[in-house]
C-alpha cells in the first residue's frame, strides 16, 4: 500500500540518497516547500496534480496531455495548475529534489525529466548519473547537485508532505488530479479533461 511505502521512504530516503552522493548534514526542521504553480493565481479553476517522477502514467500525462491543458486552459487564464511531489520511491525523491534545486527552471526540468523518464530509469547501476546529465542542461554544477541530494531535511520534508497530501486528497495512485476540491475521476487524457472542464469554463 502507498501508506506503508510512504512510511518506509520517510524513514530512509534521506540516508539512502546521502549514501549515493556522500555524507550530508544532519536533518533540521524546514519550512513547507513551495508548490509549482502554472497560470493565473485568480483563475476560476484549480487543478492539483499529485505525481511521482518514476511513474510512467505521470510521464505520459506530462508529455502528451499537459501541453494541451497549457495551451487551452492555463495560458488563457481559465486554469491554475498546481504540481505536487508524491514520490513512490527513493529515486523519485532524488529527482524531485534536483528539480527543486533548479529553482526558477524547475518546471522546465520536470518536463525534461518526464520526457526522458525511460532513459534515466533504465540505468540501474548508477541511476543518479543520468539525472546529473539532465541537471547540467539547466546549468547545475556537480558539486551543487551532490549537495542538493545530501539535503536530508528536504528529502524528509518531501515525504512528510506527501503523507499529508495522501490523507487529505485520499490518493490511491499516481497521477491523481483534484479539480476545484473534487477528485478527477475520468481518464487523464486531453479528451477526458475537456469533457470535465468545458462545462466549468462556460
Amino acid at each position: 500500500m502507498l501508506i506503508s511505502r510512504r512510511s518506509a521512504l520517510l524513514a530512509g530516503s534521506g540516508a539512502a540518497l546521502c549514501s549515493l552522493v556522500g555524507s550530508g548534514a544532519n536533518a533540521q526542521a524546514t519550512t513547507p516547500l513551495p508548490d509549482l504553480v502554472l497560470g493565473k493565481h485568480d483563475a476560476p479553476i484549480t487543478i492539483e496534480e499529485y505525481a511521482s517522477l518514476t511513474c510512467g502514467h505521470c510521464g505520459s500525462f506530462h508529455t502528451n496531455v499537459l501541453p494541451h491543458l497549457q495551451q487551452t486552459y492555463i495560458d488563457t487564464g481559465k486554469v491554475k495548475f498546481i504540481y505536487r511531489d508524491f514520490p513512490l520511491d527513493d529515486l523519485a525523491v532524488g529527482a524531485a529534489m534536483l528539480a527543486r534545486c533548479a529553482k526558477d527552471k524547475r518546471g522546465d526540468m520536470l518536463g525534461v525529466l518526464y520526457k526522458t523518464q525511460q532513459i534515466w530509469l533504465s540505468d540501474k547501476s548508477n541511476p543518479l548519473e543520468e539525472l546529473f546529465k539532465i541537471g547540467r542542461q539547466f546549468g547545475m554544477k556537480q558539486d551543487d547537485m551532490e549537495a542538493c541530494l545530501a539535503d536530508e531535511a528536504t528529502a524528509k520534508t518531501i515525504i512528510a508532505e506527501s503523507e499529508v497530501f495522501e490523507k487529505a486528497a485520499k490518493i490511491e495512485g499516481t497521477p491523481t488530479f483534484v479539480i476545484n476540491g473534487k477528485k478527477f475521476d475520468k481518464e487523464p487524457t486531453a479528451a477526458g479533461f475537456d469533457a470535465y472542464l468545458q462545462p466549468l469554463v462556460k
